[in-house]
């Protein structure tokens, strides 16, 4: 039977680079020949074309994979304004529930050997009043891949993070380096500010890509040893 690899990729903000490792790793498990299918649970900010919402972080993800499900599966809530969820869902009348989202979940395991959830934002994005992504991420429980910007102030945005996911008990299971800011200074000092304060391991430094394609990305992550992850002689 094929491994079977599970994890939740968060981010220290949005627009940093989670989609970017999300489509990585999934791509690093096709090409290994594993059945892989990229979730992402709630997207805001989609445009309809042919009759169909389409959003480009969604879109990436499941052209990464080769697992393809129902939009309404792989992303329940698809949100037409390009703001924090709460606001959009509100703006169209819909309340975001955890409960359509654990039960899509549950199918795209079902039709997977392996699922990478991409989470929305930060790791504190609300959802609803009640609801935000850190409970999203508590109620899948799965391994926490981070996802740190690299950019001025990504110290401590990286380890309020850390300080977040440890609190719900959740597993941080590595974290990725992504260059969101290529002019940034003293950038090889602040990984070792991290990898010094950060509990888990790195699993990567994702420089500035002329084509940010998950292919691209791919090569400058090692995600062996990580649970579940499947054979590394196949990778």
């Amino acid at each position: 039977m094929p491994s079977r690899f599970c994890c939740f990729v968060t981010g220290t903000d949005t627009e940093i680079g989670k989609t970017l490792v999300s489509s990585a790793i999934l791509h690093k498990l096709v090409e290994a020949g594993h059945r892989a299918c990229g979730m992402k649970p709630i997207a805001a900010g989609a445009e309809l074309r042919d009759g169909e919402l389409h959003n480009e972080d969604a879109d990436m993800l499941a052209g990464a994979g080769n697992v393809h499900l129902p939009q309404n599966i792989t992303t329940p809530f698809m949100l037409r304004e390009p703001c924090a969820p709460h606001i959009a869902a509100s703006l169209e009348g819909v309340s975001i529930d955890p409960v359509p989202i654990i039960a899509a979940y549950a199918e795209i395991l079902a039709a997977s050997d392996a699922v990478v959830v991409e989470g929305v934002g930060g790791f504190r994005v609300p959802f609803s009043d009640t609801f935000d992504s850190a409970d999203l991420a508590a109620q899948l429980n799965l391994p926490v891949i981070l996802v740190v910007g690299m950019r001025l102030g990504c110290i401590s945005h990286a380890l309020l993070t850390v300080e977040a996911i440890v609190a719900r008990g959740l597993v941080l299971a590595g974290w990725v380096a992504n260059t969101a800011d290529p002019d940034m200074r003293f950038f090889d000092e602040n990984i070792e500010a991290l990898e010094a304060r950060i509990p888990a391991p790195l699993l990567g430094v994702v420089p500035r890509l002329e084509d940010p394609t998950a292919a691209n990305a791919a090569r400058f992550i090692d995600l062996a040893g990580l649970p579940g992850w499947p054979s590394t002689r196949a990778l």
